[in-house]
C-alpha cells in the first residue's frame, strides 16, 4: 500500500477535445499538491493518439482518418499508437514520482476488469489482454517530481474504424481486431459504469475518498497554452526531411526506426522513432548523432558518450540495440558495397 498519499480527488472532463483533455492532464500534474493522488477520467472524439517518438505517418492511414473527422495528436508519454472514440474511457492517475507503482495501479486496472467480467491473460505487462486481444493499454510518463500513469479501457470502442484508421482493414482477411471491448464479455458495461468501479477502486486504493474537482475552477489560460501545443502541427507531426540511410526494427522492448541524413561524410540530421515506453532515453541519442562522422567506430563511440551517466540496465540494452542496428546496417551496406565492386 502506498503509505506517503495522503488526499486524493477525481477530475472527470466536460468535453471530448483530445488536445484540451490532454492540456488539462499536464495542468493537474503541474500543479499537483504534495502527498496527493489525482484521478482524472475523460473520453475522446474519434481520434488516434500517438506516443512521443512514434510517427503518425508510419502508424495510422493520416489523410483518410483526418478527411473523415478523426483528430491527431501526440501525448508526453512513450509507447505505442492508440486510437480513442466515445466507447472508449481513456484514464490517468497522476501522482507524485516518489510513490509511483506501476505494477500495484495496473493491478486497479484488472480488478475493475474482473469485476466487468473480462478475464486477464497471465504475465501482466503495460498491455491487458484477454485471450490474446487488448482491453487496456497503459503508459506512463514522469517529470521533475510528478508521474502520470495513463491509457485507455476499451469498453465499446468502434473497431472497424480502429482498424481502418490504423490501416489495419486491408490487411486482416478476418477483419479480427487486435482490442476486445469490455461489452464483448458483458453487454451491460457502460462508459458510466466502468467509471464508477475506477472510482471505487481508486478510493480503495490508496484508502481516501477522493475530492471532486471542477475543470471550471482550473486556470484556463494555462490549460489554452496547452491545448494549443498539443494542436500545433509542429508538436504532432515531424519535420520533412529527405534522410539517406534507414533502418528499422523490433525488440522485445519495442520497434525502431532510425533515419539519418548524411553530407560529406557526416551525420547532419538523426531521427528515431519508437513506441518504447522510454521516451526520453532517444532524444539525447538524436542530438549525440549530429555532426558525428558517418563511421562504425564514431557512432559507437558518440553512443557511449551520451550514456556515460545512465546506470539503469534496460536503457543501457535498448541504447546498446540501437547503435548495434544502426552499425550492423552500415556494415552490411558496406560489404553490398565491396561484393557490388
Amino acid at each position: 500500500m502506498p503509505a506517503m498519499i495522503q488526499r486524493t480527488a477525481c477530475l472527470i472532463a466536460r468535453g471530448n477535445d483530445p488536445c484540451r483533455n490532454l492540456a488539462m492532464e499536464k495542468h493537474l500534474m503541474d500543479t499537483l499538491p504534495d502527498s496527493t493522488a489525482i484521478l482524472f477520467l475523460y473520453q475522446n472524439r474519434q481520434s488516434v493518439v500517438v506516443g512521443r517518438n512514434q510517427n503518425p505517418w508510419q502508424e495510422c492511414r493520416v489523410d483518410a482518418f483526418l478527411a473523415q473527422g478523426g483528430e491527431i495528436t501526440r501525448r508526453l508519454s512513450g509507447g505505442g499508437v492508440s486510437y480513442q472514440d466515445e466507447g472508449t474511457l481513456c484514464f490517468s492517475i497522476i501522482l507524485p514520482k516518489k510513490d509511483f507503482d506501476a505494477a500495484r495501479q495496473v493491478q486497479l486496472l484488472y480488478q475493475v476488469a474482473a469485476v466487468c467480467g473480462m478475464p486477464t491473460d497471465p504475465g501482466m505487462g503495460v498491455m491487458l489482454r484477454s485471450q490474446g486481444r487488448i482491453y487496456c493499454q497503459n503508459t506512463f510518463y514522469k517529470a521533475g517530481s510528478g508521474a502520470i500513469h495513463h491509457g485507455v479501457i476499451h469498453v465499446g470502442t468502434n473497431q472497424e474504424a480502429l482498424m481502418k484508421a490504423l490501416g489495419m482493414w486491408e490487411e486482416s482477411q478476418e477483419r479480427t481486431s487486435p482490442i476486445i471491448n469490455l461489452q464483448e464479455r458483458n453487454p451491460q458495461v457502460t462508459i458510466e459504469s466502468v467509471q464508477h468501479m475506477l472510482y471505487r477502486g481508486f478510493s480503495d486504493f490508496y484508502h481516501s475518498e477522493p475530492t471532486w474537482l471542477d475543470e471550471q475552477m482550473m486556470d484556463q489560460g494555462s490549460i489554452q497554452q496547452y491545448t494549443n501545443r498539443f494542436r500545433d502541427e509542429k508538436w504532432i507531426y515531424p519535420p520533412k526531411t529527405d534522410f539517406d540511410f534507414t533502418v528499422s526494427e523490433r525488440f522485445p522492448w519495442g520497434s525502431v526506426s532510425v533515419q539519418l541524413k548524411r553530407e560529406g561524410g557526416v551525420i547532419r540530421e538523426s531521427r528515431i522513432f519508437s513506441d518504447a515506453m522510454e521516451a526520453a532515453l532517444f532524444f539525447p541519442i538524436e542530438e549525440g548523432l549530429v555532426g558525428c562522422p558517418f563511421l562504425i567506430g564514431a557512432i559507437t563511440t558518440r553512443f557511449q558518450q551520451k550514456l556515460e551517466l545512465v546506470s539503469d540496465p534496460r536503457l543501457l540494452q535498448i541504447a546498446g540495440d540501437v547503435c548495434t542496428l544502426i552499425c550492423g546496417r552500415i556494415r552490411a551496406q558496406d560489404r553490398a558495397g565491396q561484393t557490388e565492386d
